[in-house]
């Protein structure tokens, strides 16, 4: 009767940390730094002079952006289009936060070959995007400064440097949410 008992007992505790370890976890849910994101959720129509530099001759740029989450609520994808000095673009671009470095990430592409990966912070309503790319062979280091200005627009301005210390203004702008 003593071996049923501890027998039956052990069989119920095999079968409870069976169902423990069975039961699937909770999905991760986005944090505060994630939500943050949600600013840039929307369509948006930007205006900008572009000035001459490395990506081509100065001029007015005009740009139209969707941002909308990702399936999960995660990371935000923007296309974009639009048409600048060289003519017209497309562009993909995923914004996201990387929890393990404390830091935002931003990876995109365009149709002018262009190839980029920055890290952001945030700081109030203003966000600075770091990035370092090669052209021509050579490390360019970039900043892309972008400022609130209320829930429906906010102003950019997109700066390179060769050596990451003295920068020199590539575009100026500013967006509004349609």
């Amino acid at each position: 009767m003593r071996i049923q008992t501890i027998a039956t007992a052990a069989a119920a505790l095999c079968l409870a940390a069976g169902l423990a370890w069975a039961a699937p976890p909770d999905m991760p849910k986005p944090g505060p730094e994630v939500q943050k994101l949600g600013y840039f959720d929307g369509h948006w129509t930007g205006e900008s002079e572009m000035k001459p530099g490395p990506f081509g001759p100065g001029g007015k740029m005009t740009s139209s952006d969707h941002c909308a989450w990702f399936h999960g609520g995660f990371q935000m994808v923007c296309t974009g289009e639009g048409k600048g000095p060289m003519g017209e673009f497309h562009s993909v671009g995923v914004l996201g936060y990387n929890t393990e470095e404390k830091h935002y990430v931003y990876f995109g592409y365009d149709s002018t070959g262009v190839m980029s990966t920055a890290h952001g912070k945030v700081d109030g309503k203003t966000w600075v995007w770091n990035g370092q790319d090669k052209m021509g062979g050579k490390l360019i280091h970039s900043r892309y400064t972008i400022t609130e200005l209320s829930p429906t627009s906010y102003s950019f301005k997109w700066e390179t440097s060769e050596d990451g210390k003295s920068w020199a203004t590539l575009a100026e702008g500013k967006s509004t949410k349609r």
